[in-house]
C-alpha cells in the first residue's frame, strides 16, 4: 500500500437468504400407532360432539318421540357437528393455513416426508406457485388434529382437490341440510308428513356418494396416502370412523323406503276407497 492512500473499505456483509425450514415429518408408524395428547384430544372431542347431539336430543325432542325418531336425530345432528367444526376446521386449513416455499427448494425437497404436494404437476391450489396450504403447516388445535387424522391419510393433511372439493359441498350444503331435518325431526310427533324421509334420502345418497368418491381413486390407485401398517389407523380412524357415514346413510335408506312404500300404500287404498264410495 502506497505511503498516504487510504485503505480501501472491506466489501458489507451480505447475509444469506433466509429460508424458512422444512416442517417436521408426521411420525411413521412403521412400529405402531404414535398415542400422544393430540390423539386422545382427537378422540375425546369426537365424544363431546356425540355426547352433545344425545343431550341436545333429550332436550328438544318431544317425551312422546319414538326411539327410530331419536336415533336418526341424535345421528343428523351429530353429523351436522361433525361436518361443520372438524371439516369446516379442514377447509379453513386448506385456504388459510400455508408454508412459504424456501427459496432453495428444488426438487428432491418434493419427497421430504413433511410435504404435502397433492396436486398434479404444474397445478396449484390458489394459483400460488410459492406456497403450500394444509393443517400440516400449522400450529393451532385443529391442525393438529388433522395432523393425527393425516397418518392414516396423507391427503388430508395437504390439499387434495377431489377433497377439498366434496368437502366445501358437505360442509356448505351437507351440513345445513342435516340442521334442517333435525327440526323436522323435532315436529314430526305434532305434523307427522314425509317430507322429512325425501330431505334424509338427499342426505344420505350424497353421503354414500362423497364416501366412494374420497376412498375410490384411493382404491383405484393402490391407496398411495392411506396408511394400513397398524390396526389404529386402519380400523379405528379408516374403517370405523368412515364406516359410520356408510352404515348410517344406508340404514335411513332402507328405513326411507320402508317408510314411503307404507305411505303408498295408504294412499292407495285411500284411493280405493273414495273410489267405491263415489259408486254407491
Amino acid at each position: 500500500m502506497a505511503w498516504g492512500s487510504k485503505p480501501k473499505p472491506a466489501p458489507p456483509k451480505v447475509a444469506p437468504p433466509r429460508t424458512a425450514p422444512i416442517p417436521h415429518a408426521i411420525p411413521s408408524s412403521a412400529n405402531g400407532p404414535v398415542i400422544d395428547a393430540t390423539t386422545i384430544t382427537s378422540l375425546l372431542a369426537v365424544v363431546i360432539l356425540l355426547a352433545s347431539a344425545y343431550f341436545a336430543s333429550v332436550r328438544l325432542l318431544p317425551k312422546t318421540a319414538t326411539l327410530k325418531t331419536r336415533v336418526l336425530f341424535i345421528w343428523h345432528l351429530f353429523d351436522a357437528l361433525i361436518h361443520l367444526v372438524f371439516e369446516g376446521s379442514f377447509l379453513y386449513n386448506c385456504f388459510f393455513v400455508s408454508y412459504s416455499l424456501p427459496t432453495s427448494f428444488s426438487a428432491q425437497n418434493r419427497h421430504h416426508p413433511a410435504i404435502r404436494i397433492l396436486t398434479p404437476p404444474d397445478v396449484y391450489w390458489l394459483g400460488r406457485e410459492d406456497r403450500l396450504y394444509g393443517a400440516s403447516y400449522g400450529q393451532g388445535v385443529f391442525s393438529k388434529l388433522w395432523q393425527e387424522y393425516a397418518k392414516a391419510d396423507r391427503r388430508w393433511g395437504g390439499v387434495d382437490l377431489t377433497v377439498v372439493t366434496l368437502e366445501v359441498l358437505t360442509v356448505m350444503v351437507g351440513a345445513p341440510l342435516a340442521l334442517v331435518v333435525c327440526q323436522m325431526l323435532r315436529g314430526e310427533e305434532r305434523k307427522g308428513g314425509l317430507r322429512k324421509w325425501f330431505w334424509m334420502v338427499v342426505l344420505a345418497t350424497g353421503e354414500l356418494y362423497g364416501g366412494w368418491m374420497t376412498f375410490g381413486p384411493e382404491w383405484l390407485t393402490g391407496s398411495p396416502n392411506l396408511d394400513t401398517s397398524n390396526w389404529m389407523y386402519l380400523w379405528l380412524y379408516l374403517v370405523f370412523f368412515n364406516g359410520l357415514w356408510v352404515a348410517f346413510p344406508l340404514w335411513i335408506l332402507y328405513e326411507a323406503y320402508r317408510a314411503l312404500g307404507s305411505a303408498m300404500s295408504q294412499a292407495e287404498v285411500v284411493d280405493l276407497v273414495n273410489y267405491l264410495k263415489k259408486d254407491d
